[in-house]
């Protein structure tokens, strides 16, 4: 009994059959050596054509023997089995230029790590399922209640505190005005002078700075009744730019537990636009890129870039 493997070849048979393809090609090979000695190292002319005709003849019945034998065997090498539902994919198999485009083999290899990843998954998933949580929804809702929330406490502090952190800021900085509005109760809105380049508000939440809008010096702060315009952006590109990497700047200065050095973090960083007109690109030189000077002011070295040079 021949051994046959899971993957319904016979094995035995399948030696057998390579075997047998070598005998046929020796055997046809004969026929054409034959084919191309011809008739010589023979006597006489009969002699030549009754020996080659012979010759020819055991040939030509060798090469048949061998083919029959070939076909005996390739019926008992059988079939292999398709362990994975590939269906219409194993037509791939067939492709003549196998080592060009392997997709057939490449296809198997993704079948094999998905069924050992799905093997490897139902394991983890009876490990976790036997260690079971032991906390519930209930449980949890339970436990909240019995712990009291801590409220923050530095969202809500008193306006004389903030007062007393802008006045400080202030006296820090000689060459920067700040002028401090209340039009929405405790809510406090700066106005920021920098020396003659711009103007920049500030709408403050407590000592969390919600918003900034950068405006020209030149330029109207003020609605038409009064208050300060809030919302309007600059009719400068210039100034623009620097509302954007302002904005830029609150999300860099982020530090909850310490409002007052964010707000003086990011007031040292505005006051380094009081020579946005003079300081060229710490990157190319010039002073002006596409009529723009360099607006970009880095957060830790506070030097001037460009837009486009900072990358």
């Amino acid at each position: 009994m021949t051994d046959v493997v899971n993957v319904g070849v016979n094995l035995d048979a399948f030696s057998h059959a390579i075997s047998g393809i070598q005998a046929l090609r020796s055997s046809v090979s004969r026929v054409f050596e034959s084919l191309k000695d011809g008739m010589k190292n023979r006597e006489t002319l009969e002699g030549r054509e009754k020996q080659f005709i012979a010759e020819f003849q055991d040939n030509l019945q060798a090469v048949n023997r061998d083919l029959n034998e070939l076909e005996r065997l390739s019926g008992l090498v059988g079939r292999p089995s398709e362990s994975h539902p590939i269906h219409n994919s194993g037509l791939l198999s067939l492709d003549p230029v196998q080592d060009k485009t392997p997709l057939y083999s490449q296809l198997l290899q993704a079948y094999k790590w998905s069924n050992k990843l799905q093997y490897h998954a139902g394991l983890a998933s009876s490990l976790l399922n036997q260690q079971s949580l032991k906390r519930s929804a209930n449980q949890m809702g339970a436990s909240a209640k019995r712990r009291p929330k801590v409220q923050p406490n530095t969202l809500v502090l008193p306006p004389q505190y903030v007062d007393d952190v802008i006045s400080r800021i202030g006296r820090m900085f000689p060459d920067m005005t700040i002028e401090l509005f209340r039009p929405n109760g405790t809510s406090a809105v700066l106005l920021v002078t920098l020396g003659k380049v711009l103007k920049a508000i500030v709408v403050m939440r407590s000592l969390f700075i919600d918003r900034t809008v950068v405006r020209g010096f030149s330029e109207n702060v003020y609605n038409e009744d009064g208050k300060l315009d809030i919302w309007t952006k600059s009719q400068y590109q210039v100034f623009q730019k620097v509302t954007d990497h302002a904005t830029t700047a609150l999300l860099h200065y982020q530090l909850p537990q310490m409002p007052d050095v964010v707000v003086r973090s990011f007031m040292t960083w505005l006051r380094s636009y009081i020579k946005l007109f003079q300081s060229p690109c710490q990157r190319c030189g010039h002073f002006l890129q596409d009529g723009l000077p360099p607006t970009w002011r880095d957060f830790r070295t506070l030097e001037a870039f460009h837009d486009t040079c900072r990358m």
